[in-house]
Parts: C-alpha cells; sequence; structure tokens
C-alpha cells in the first residue's frame, strides 16, 4: 500500500501518516529524515544535497526525488510506505511516477486532509513551545496546568515566529501555489481521496482507515 498524504502545514497530515504507519506496519517517510539520514551516513546523494542545503538554497526536484526513491527501494518498503511532505510540486508527482512505473509500481493512494486555512491560522497560533525542555502544548487543545509555565520543567512557554499568524498566512500562500495543484494532479489520476481535517484527531483517522478498506 503506497500513500501520499497531502495537506497544508498545520492540516494534522504528519500525526495522521505516523498512525497510519503504525496501523500497517509499513514506514512512515518524510523528507526531512531522509534528508538528515542521508548527510548522517554520508551517502553520494546525502553529499550533493548537503551543497545546497548549506547554501540555503532548495535541493533540486531531479536530486529529491533521487532521495526519496532510493528510500522506497529498501526493504522495509516491500509492502508499501506513507509519503509525508513529498511531492510538494507537479514535477516531483511526474519524477516519481516515471520512476514507480519503471519499476511496475504506482502510488495507490493520495490522501487530501482538508482543513479550511483560518482554521490552521487558529490551530498554529493556538501553540506554544517551552524554551526550556522544548515540549508542545496548545493554548486550546492541551493546555498547561498553570498558564505560561511547561508542565514537564516549569520553564516559560513562547509562541514560535514558525506560529505566528502572518508566518502561517505567508506558507499557506506558499502552499496553495505550489502544492495544491497536486490536488488536482492526483484527482486526474482516480486516486485522490480527501478527508475532513476539522474533526477530531480520532475521527480523521477512523475515515482515513475506512478509505483504506482495513
Amino acid at each position: 500500500m503506497k500513500i501520499i498524504m497531502l495537506g497544508a502545514p498545520g492540516a494534522g497530515k504528519g500525526t495522521q501518516a505516523k498512525k497510519i504507519a503504525e496501523k500497517y506496519h509499513i514506514p512512515h517517510i518524510s523528507t526531512g529524515d531522509i534528508f538528515r539520514a542521508n548527510i548522517k551516513n554520508g551517502t553520494e546523494l546525502g553529499k550533493k544535497a548537503k551543497t545546497y542545503m548549506d547554501q540555503g538554497a532548495l535541493v533540486p526536484d531531479e536530486l529529491v526525488c533521487d532521495l526519496v526513491v532510493d528510500r522506497v527501494r529498501q526493504e522495509d518498503c516491500r509492502n508499501g510506505y506513507v509519503l509525508d511532505g513529498f511531492p510538494r510540486t507537479i514535477p516531483q508527482a511526474e519524477s516519481l511516477d516515471a520512476t514507480l512505473a519503471s519499476l511496475g509500481e504506482s502510488v495507490d493512494y493520495a490522501i487530501n486532509v482538508e482543513v479550511p486555512d483560518e482554521k490552521i491560522v487558529n490551530r498554529m497560533s493556538g501553540r506554544r513551545a517551552c524554551v526550556g525542555c522544548g515540549a508542545t502544548y496548545h493554548l486550546v487543545y492541551a493546555p498547561t496546568k498553570a498558564e505560561g509555565i511547561c508542565d514537564t520543567c516549569g520553564a516559560e512557554l513562547i509562541l514560535r515566529d514558525d506560529d505566528k499568524p502572518e508566518t502561517v498566512l505567508k506558507r499557506l500562500g506558499v502552499y496553495h501555489n505550489e502544492t495544491q495543484p497536486l490536488i488536482d494532479y492526483y484527482r486526474g489520476k482516480g486516486i485522490l481521496k480527501e478527508v475532513d481535517g476539522t474533526m477530531d484527531m480520532a475521527d480523521v483517522f477512523r475515515a482515513i482507515v475506512e478509505i483504506l478498506g482495513a
């Protein structure tokens, strides 16, 4: 079962990807993890990616695709995998499809976790992070016992720059321009499935399991 997770930043697709991986005993693959593993292990692909990252440049589509394909060809992916954060653009999706086709494989499902922008802004601007131990909380969904104080280490909580409404709106703008077209791309291939990401986390997962037929 080869699954691609789609959804805006803060829609909860990463959380759902982990739950899918756990339930179906397949790897949860994020591009960030692949980059880190290849750089740490000093692979040829990792060295190439690092030269771009060190300059603050985007890693080219072709190289990102090579890294992902190298990962999905590993033994633990034999029964499938969940891709989280890739593909991000149409060229990446086309490149992935072409490579998988050459291996006699294809993506089974593209699951889009759908959440309106205003809900994402509210959701992310309610996050708080501990300056001491890095634990994360939410003003509404996971509040601390004492306001503004970490339950774990007692340090102060802050609103990270990444979670400020103006930053979130910027990230959503990039998502709509670059990644949203993937929804139409996978719809055209007949493998797009959409779930309402505004539901409770457990209900979102239940809807996904229903789609995957388990």
